[in-house]
């Protein structure tokens, strides 16, 4: 056979499968405005960037009322969410990023006034200003933030749910700062201390009890969030980053470290951030996630306009390390094929993968999987419940909030494009 005829069929084969996508691109470009300045004024299109006004993505959610934009002070669990569905490879836009302070509005920190003090059991009590941690060595890392309570089965049962909904408590910045190690060393620890004790500005003085041994290996002070100083709303002008671990022990607005050797047991780590389980047991300190993955499109509430090609994409993260392998089902879990990994990837960061799909316009239900640099493999729901001694239906009747949930999250396709969340189907 010629070749070049060969060629050129498989090129117009693959052109014609795209076909659809095309049309569809050229109908999204009608709604363009040669000449428009996207109906900003000239302040702030330059002085300070914003973006187009035709980019409405929003976090939104807030007790409990997950369909409806955050309030002012509505900023407990159940907070404003990161939008995953709109996500475009894998850091998040700081002003996306999650939103839980389990206080009111976030406290107005005059960066020029503020001070980190360090005492405890160390040899040298030390206070620093935000200009002297900024004269040390710094350093700038990608790590993903996320709340105990993401994923949780409460989320999920709700049929309709988006990923936003069930997944969006967390989000992936790259974060700068001052190594909580090097502060600590500068103080020099006493034999005997075993944890640290951090503790932030707001109003309530939020307090976090977190082992030594995390504090001496990757905890980062961090005063930058992708670039620019860290949101007011995200610990301005200081942090915690505390790689792989609950959102909690994030403290921000930090403004002390007690160095000491027991944990505090504060309101947050003996009464709430625990794991109760029906034989009346609990476990403490179960700070560390496992290893995560989530489709982000399709996915809930997203509708198919017609058959044919897309890409399955998503996000996954482990609190352990980095991501090693990605697999995504179309069938419901019957089948595995590996999902290629896409862009850099980070220790305890979100990563982005892909797949290529051919719908073709019958029922499908989409998952993901992922497997941790350690070789944990993340598990079904039902996994789940036999790893933790539960029944069947533990997490379909549980209203409680389960820390940590990272199961399995099918999206199942409809006959009419609609998706809709499976987890329970």
């Amino acid at each position: 056979m010629n070749k070049k005829k060969s060629g050129r069929r498989r090129f117009l084969k693959e052109s014609a499968a795209l076909a659809g996508l095309a049309v569809g691109a050229a109908r999204l470009g009608k709604g363009q405005s040669p000449g428009s300045s996207c109906g900003k004024s000239f302040k702030e299109l330059h002085a300070y960037g914003q973006r187009s006004r035709f980019d409405n993505s929003l976090r939104y959610g807030n007790n409990n009322q997950y369909g409806k934009e955050p309030t002012p002070g509505a900023y407990f669990i159940g907070g404003p969410r990161t939008p995953l569905q709109d996500s475009i490879g894998f850091i998040t836009p700081a002003p996306l990023h999650y939103i839980v302070n389990h206080s009111n509005e976030p406290p107005d920190i005059d960066p020029a006034e503020h001070r980190l003090m360090i005492h405890g059991m160390v040899d040298r009590p030390l206070t620093f200003t935000m200009d002297e941690l900024q004269r040390l060595p710094s350093e700038t890392r990608v790590h993903f933030v996320e709340c105990r309570a993401n994923g949780g089965p409460y989320l999920r049962k709700i049929p309709t749910a988006s990923v936003q909904i069930t997944h969006g408590l967390t989000s992936c910045s790259v974060w700068t700062g001052v190594s909580l190690s090097l502060l600590l060393k500068e103080a020099g620890v006493k034999q005997g201390a075993s944890w640290i004790l951090a503790e932030g500005a707001d109003a309530p003085k939020h307090t976090k009890s977190i082992p030594l041994e995390k504090a001496m290996d990757d905890i980062l002070v961090a005063y930058g969030q992708n670039g620019q100083p860290v949101m007011p709303d995200q610990g301005f002008p200081l942090r915690l980053l505390v790689p792989g671990w609950q959102g909690i022990s994030n403290v921000k607005w930090l403004r002390q470290i007690k160095v000491t050797d027991k944990p505090y047991m504060a309101r947050a780590e003996s009464t709430q951030y625990i794991e109760q389980r029906p034989d009346g047991k609990a476990s403490f300190f179960t700070s560390e996630f496992g290893t995560n993955s989530v489709i982000t499109r399709p996915s809930g509430g997203q509708r198919l306009p017609g058959r044919g090609f897309y890409e399955i994409t998503g996000l996954a993260w482990a609190g352990n390390g980095a991501i090693r392998k990605v697999e995504v089902s179309t069938d419901g879990g019957k089948t595995w094929k590996d999902a290629p990994l896409q862009g850099a990837v980070h220790p305890k960061a979100h990563t982005r993968f892909g797949f290529g799909w051919n719908w073709n316009g019958e029922e499908a239900v989409l998952q993901s999987r992922s497997t941790d640099e350690q070789g944990g493999v993340q598990p079904t729901l039902l996994e789940v419940t036999k790893i933790w001694n539960l029944p069947a239906n533990y997490f379909q009747d549980q209203p409680r909030i389960i820390g940590n949930l990272n199961a399995i999250q099918p999206w199942k396709v409809m006959r009419d494009g609609s998706v809709q969340n499976a987890i329970f189907a």
